[in-house]
């Protein structure tokens, strides 16, 4: 396993652990539809970083032009399915939208930490 594969791996495992960082820390406020927008953003947001990955790999490890097709209409599926969900959950599941903001920041808080941990080292 290669430094790229092995920085994937964690951030995909820190992804999980923000997010169950910011749900405990979210009980706290004792605002179960705030903890349940919390847990929403950042399940989307980590599901939506996987299917990324996934098809970012599907794609690097083909070197025809149809995967890289495949990618593009992978990418506008998986940016249809966020949309439809985020607004199922704002407009249906009446959804804390704060918390659900907070949630959506899991994977770019993620991304924010592991770059200035790389340029510390």
């Amino acid at each position: 396993m290669d430094k790229q594969d092995q920085l994937l791996g964690q951030l995909a495992r820190r992804n999980w652990l923000i997010l169950v960082v910011f749900v405990i820390l979210s009980l706290f406020l004792r605002d179960k539809n705030f903890t349940i927008g919390v847990l929403s953003g950042g399940l989307i947001a980590v599901c939506g970083y996987q299917w990324l990955h996934r098809s970012l790999v599907k794609v690097l490890s083909a070197a025809e032009n149809p995967a890289i097709r495949g990618f593009q209409l992978s990418y506008v599926y998986r940016l249809a399915a966020l949309l439809v969900v985020l607004v199922l959950s704002i407009a249906v599941f009446k959804v804390d939208t704060v918390g659900l903001i907070i949630g959506l920041s899991v994977v770019v808080i993620n991304i924010m930490l592991t770059t200035v941990l790389s340029v510390i080292k």
